[in-house]
């Protein structure tokens, strides 16, 4: 039973956040406790970065998504090609993360898996970035990674079985990427 007023303050809500560009997405079966508001946010801003004015700025870097799907090695190479510095992306926090999941459903709503720079080093065990930088996040779907220590699935992928988590997959399967380049000293803090 709802108390007098409280169904305009629940619109003016709702109008104040649909304004502000958040998008909330419940879908059949979500409890208000359960919903993910992060991941439904508005994508990032723009890159400041002269030229690059149709990428975005995920945490320190700027990124653009690819929809052409490539194998892991290619689409690093075309990450390469694309621009002074550029890599697949790496991932270092939580908002980072929700950012590109922003991005590809932006993009690509009908395929959200996709590339990131991860990869396991010699069926070590051990992951890494093509960019060089500390695997210092992860955020693997429950149960991945589950090849280690073998060439079956040496790659990290986001997006296969829960969205917005990693897995670790096959190098030569084709998907979409995201390609990231850090700008030193233009990028805003």
């Amino acid at each position: 039973m709802y108390k007098r007023g409280t169904k305009s303050v629940c619109f003016l809500l709702l109008a104040l956040l649909w304004d502000s560009g958040y998008v909330l997405t419940i879908k059949r079966g979500d409890t208000a406790a359960h919903v993910n508001l992060t991941a439904s946010c508005c994508p990032p801003k723009r890159c400041n970065v002269d030229g690059f004015n149709d990428w975005f700025k995920v945490d320190k870097y700027c990124v653009k998504y690819f929809r052409r799907p490539l194998n892991f090695t290619d689409a690093e190479k075309s990450c390469r090609r694309t621009v002074p510095g550029g890599h697949l992306v790496s991932v270092h926090n939580f908002r980072a993360n929700n950012e590109l999941l922003s991005i590809v459903k932006m993009k690509n709503p009908s395929n959200l898996r996709m590339w990131l720079g991860g990869y396991e080093l010699f069926q070590s065990g051990k992951f890494l970035w093509t960019d060089g930088s500390f695997w210092d996040y992860s955020v693997w779907t429950p149960g991945e990674p589950i090849n280690l220590y073998s060439s079956v699935e040496e790659c990290v992928e986001m997006n296969w079985k829960v969205i917005g988590k990693w897995n670790d997959h096959g190098c030569n399967n084709k998907k979409g990427y995201i390609c990231a380049f850090k700008h030193w000293g233009i990028i805003d803090e």
